[in-house]
């Protein structure tokens, strides 16, 4: 066994062992700190296939924001997972039924490539020689030639999320006072200055 095989195993074995304990562990911090335990490995796996665009891409997005996120989240939100969990039953089927899916899924994939490789061979692009072309530039050239409108599709979804997620959060308060610019810009002299007339001795 060589040193790359055992790399392999080692990174595959920790990933697949931390995403057991993402689903099982019963303290959510501590599955979330699973979970970055398993983007680590899925990088290590990434750069043991030579595409060390996407491991530092894996680990930049996904640890240094996504995974961080999560992890303040759970815990400065006073959540009760005892009262979630009770209802845990209630969805039950329902993610017993995307589960089989996804299964499905996979098997269909995988089974395919099994049965007929011709049919991976027919929809996989030829990979450059790493002398000839980085990955970063290869996966560049497929990504805004071949599947330029998904990537497009993919940034409208992102947009519109974000989008969302301001107007969800977004509550507008009647004791506070706040700056009404085109108001301030539609301003006139005569709106905007009153000439009073003050008697000598007499205040405004």
């Amino acid at each position: 066994m060589g040193l790359q095989a055992l790399f392999f195993y080692l990174f595959a074995f920790v990933a697949v062992a931390s995403a057991f304990m993402v689903i099982w562990a019963k303290n959510p911090v501590h599955s979330v700190l699973f979970l970055i335990l398993v983007f680590f490995n899925a990088a290590g796996l990434f750069l043991l296939l030579g595409a060390e665009f996407l491991a530092m891409i894996l680990l930049v997005v996904y640890v240094g924001a996504v995974a961080v996120l999560f992890l303040f989240v759970v815990m400065m939100l006073d959540i009760d997972f005892t009262e979630l969990r009770a209802g845990v039953l209630e969805y039950a089927p329902i993610g017993g039924l995307i589960g089989i899916i996804l299964a499905a899924e996979l098997i269909v994939v995988i089974g395919g490539s099994v049965i007929s490789p011709e049919i991976a061979k027919s929809v996989a692009m030829p990979i450059p020689a790493l002398t000839e072309r980085t990955n970063t530039a290869a996966l560049g050239d497929v990504l805004y030639t071949n599947y330029v409108y998904f990537f497009q599709i993919a940034g409208l979804v992102l947009l519109v999320a974000m989008i969302g997620a301001i107007v969800l959060t977004l509550r507008h308060r009647t004791n506070i006072k706040r700056q009404n610019i085109p108001r301030q810009v539609a301003r006139t002299p005569a709106t905007a200055v009153e000439v009073v007339s003050v008697k000598p001795g007499q205040g405004v």
